[in-house]
């Protein structure tokens, strides 16, 4: 009889325990409430899974503005775990092509929805593709707090709904709870990173996701204390062997994992998280945005460009200027607005100054282009356009670019300064304003003595800002057809240059270049601004275009300064003490006396033998020949020795931008040692031009061959890119300008007369021309 008796299985018991469906009475051997708990206990771990990944969520939105994220993952978690369950009768390959199917309705549902919460311009179809194409960057280099775009909320959407779909079919369908939340903790994990040091601690979410795990694991146990209890004899006691043993296993995993572990991991409690956003680059501008101080002088040569089209409605009364960047950084060559710009939301980040007005602007770009975005000083909101922000400046740029036609609104928050204040006001110092403070090398002489004049008799902060601007708007004149450059040469040119040679004159580049240059010799915190006024509702063109500096108080902020002339004044001459000093004239051209010497009675005729009768000249006059000769002999040699060594240190030493720099004095040098003129007013390019129809013209009498003229205007371009691109040049490229500027010379030179030519490397003017 024990043959035909039927063997029981492990199957067989759990078929034996599924609840028949053909029955109305609940499960065999029990009623309806044995039903609803069966139910509830198999809902557990479909709800505790949902709930941790929503965690994940809730730990991501702590540097995101609003709960929307929250609720998007949350909803893409339960969407993919429902599917899963509503899916379990379908063999297991088919079931992750369903969910995708569903996640890409979801998707698309959240990111209209995030693109309605932001206000999007733009249609449906646009707006996804560019989510789609820019997620990840933009989720690490948006400003915190993150606004829910649908950039920024499409990664998060579908990596829940992956570590949902996942997690269901691991945990429910193969029945391993433990390795069905793998892909929620590293869910919550990345969440946790990516918000790095930028928010508190998620202590709170961190011990609630540990607790669902456990109540997950202990709701998937099955039923029953001993599940070896219904196998035969002969099976249960290794099977209950093996299990005490994998257990202990575990547990000694455990202990030992958390005895080597912990101390390391408490140890690093109070260490400050990597931000992952650091090894992503924010957008990046070109070097007209990056230095739009040099836009200036080309607006000037055009007034009539209509650049913006302005509608302005504001609270109380006061002065709309736009503000299209900030410049802080110098480098004695170029202003730079050095900002690290972040994408935003609709809302910028920054408290409203205690004391402002309200301004809202309806702003539509015509010629203006480049990524800057102009709006009035400090921008709090921007509808209609997807802006990136750096709130140490307050400077926007669109990364895509401004498009003729682009129409945006600004709302900003307007200071309204207390002039009360500004008469006792210091300036704050320290390392938070070094940046604003900093005067880099090669300050010429003149400008520090004249910063060290204006500064004698001022005292007060305010009152040596306010001496500057004075001094500034008496002695210069503002044109519109000046050159541009605001390197310490230009500024030098400008302040002390002569009036009949282009000096003393500049649009207001360099009026508020050279502001901000004296107000940090004298200890002022200074910037240069770049931006326009706006005349009320209408165009804004290139002629309301212009720089001011900014000087920072404490306790009042950054104040604009106008160092501009005013309308219908003639400018001052400039006092004789910041004139540049006559040099010294070389020994042999010391001039004659003018006077004519008093007469002396003639000395009386000494006894002895006369001039004729000695012999030769006397010995004194013979002394006084030789020292004369000898002096004279060591005058050239110090003269060549010391303009060699000047060649040396110019073409070889420094850096490839300081070789370039000086492979262009050893050229002008040239030009002037065979009589010409550099010209103080000309750029780079014209003097090349001019130099290479003095070599044609020289070498045309001499008869010889010329350099080759295009040698010249490729190092007019070395130069200006070692100025405008500093660390862009190679060491080949110094190499070549040292070659072109030898060539050049050495050509000029043999087209000189030959008393000229022995005199060329004696001349001492090279070294005391200025630079």
């Amino acid at each position: 009889m024990g043959r035909d008796r039927p063997m029981v299985t492990v199957a067989d018991r759990r078929d034996a325990t599924r609840p028949d469906p053909t029955r109305t009475g609940g499960p065999a051997g029990g009623g309806p409430g044995r039903f609803v708990a069966r139910v509830l206990r198999a809902a557990v771990v479909p709800v505790t899974l949902v709930a941790a990944i929503g965690l994940a969520g809730v730990a991501l939105d702590r540097v995101y503005a609003g709960d929307l994220l929250t609720r998007l993952v949350t909803g893409a978690a339960l969407g993919a775990v429902l599917v899963s369950v509503a899916a379990r009768r379908l063999p297991s390959w088919q079931v992750a092509p369903l969910s995708v199917t569903v996640m890409l309705g979801a998707t698309a549902w959240s990111v209209r929805l995030a693109a309605a919460h932001a206000d999007l311009p733009g249609g449906f179809l646009d707006v996804t593709a560019d989510a789609a194409g820019n997620a990840v960057p933009r989720l690490l280099t948006a400003m915190i707090p993150v606004e829910p775009a649908p950039d920024t909320v499409l990664v998060p959407v579908v990596a829940a709904w992956l570590a949902g779909l996942a997690g269901a079919e691991v945990a429910l369908r193969a029945g391993r709870v433990l390795l069905g939340f793998l892909p929620a903790t590293a869910l919550y994990a990345g969440a946790v990173y990516v918000v790095g040091p930028n928010a508190q601690p998620a202590v709170g979410s961190s011990v609630v996701f540990a607790g669902l795990v456990a109540l997950a694991l202990a709701a998937g146990r099955p039923p029953g204390g001993d599940p070896a209890a219904g196998l035969p004899p002969a099976v249960r006691g290794p099977v209950r062997v093996r299990a005490t043993v994998v257990s202990a296993a575990g547990v000694a995993v455990v202990v030992g994992s958390a005895a080597l572990l912990g101390p390391a991991l408490a140890g690093r409690i109070d260490d400050r998280p990597v931000d992952p956003r650091r090894y992503v680059p924010p957008p990046r501008v070109e070097s007209l945005d990056e230095n739009p101080l040099i836009r200036i002088s080309g607006w000037a040569l055009e007034p009539q460009q209509k650049l913006l089209d302005v509608s302005t409605r504001a609270t109380g009364d006061g002065p709309t200027t736009i503000r299209l960047a900030v410049l802080s950084d110098y480098d004695g060559v170029t202003w730079r607005v050095g900002a690290t710009y972040r994408t935003a939301g609709r809302v910028l980040p920054g408290g409203d100054p205690q004391a402002s007005d309200t301004v809202r602007q309806e702003i539509t770009v015509a010629g203006l282009t480049g990524r800057l975005l102009p709006a009035v000083a400090t921008p709090r909101t921007v509808d209609g356009a997807r802006v990136a922000y750096d709130p140490q400046t307050g400077t926007l740029i669109r990364p895509e670019g401004l498009t003729p036609g682009l129409t945006y609104t600004v709302t900003s928050a307007r200071e309204r300064l207390d002039a009360n204040l500004l008469a006792t006001a210091d300036v704050p110092a320290g390392a938070q304003v070094a940046r604003v403070l900093r005067v880099p090398d090669g300050t010429p002489e003149r400008l520090r003595r004249l910063a060290t004049h204006l500064a004698e008799e001022n005292g007060a902060p305010y009152a040596r800002a306010a001496a500057v601007e004075q001094f500034l708007a008496e002695h210069y004149r503002l044109v519109a057809d000046a050159p541009s450059g605001h390197a310490y040469p230009n500024l030098e040119f400008f302040l002390f240059g002569p009036r009949g040679g282009g000096g003393q004159r500049g649009t207001s580049e360099q009026f508020a270049a050279a502001f901000a240059v004296l107000g940090r010799l004298t200890g002022l915190p200074t910037r240069v601004v770049v931006g326009f006024t706006a005349r009320g509702d209408g165009p804004v063109r290139a002629a309301d275009a212009y720089a001011w500096p900014e000087v920072l108080f404490a306790g009042v902020g950054w104040v604009p300064f106008d160092p501009r002339p005013r309308p219908d004044t003639a400018p001052r001459p400039v006092e004789d003490d910041f004139r540049p000093a006559p040099p010294s004239p070389p020994p042999s051209e010391v001039p004659e006396p003018t006077g004519t010497p008093p007469a002396t009675p003639p000395a009386a005729a000494a006894p002895g033998p006369s001039t004729g009768e000695r012999g030769g000249p006397p010995p004194l006059l013979v002394g006084f020949g030789a020292g004369a000769l000898l002096l004279v002999g060591l005058v050239l040699a110090g003269l060549v020795g010391g303009r060699r060594a000047q060649t040396r240190a110019r073409l070889g030493r420094g850096d490839p931008g300081t070789r370039v720099a000086g492979a262009w004095r050893h050229t002008t040098d040239a030009l002037r040692l065979s009589g010409r003129s550099v010209g103080g007013d000309l750029s780079a390019t014209e003097v090349a031009d001019r130099a290479g129809r003095a070599l044609t013209e020289d070498t045309g009498r001499a008869g010889g061959a010329g350099a080759d003229p295009v040698g010249l205007a490729e190092l007019a371009g070395l130069l200006n890119q070692a100025a405008f691109a500093p660390g862009t040049l190679t060491d080949a490229q110094a190499d070549r300008a040292r070659d072109v500027a030898v060539g050049y010379a050495t050509a000029l030179r043999a087209a000189r007369p030959r008393w000229r030519r022995l005199l060329w490397s004696a001349h001492p003017g090279p070294l005391r021309w200025p630079r």
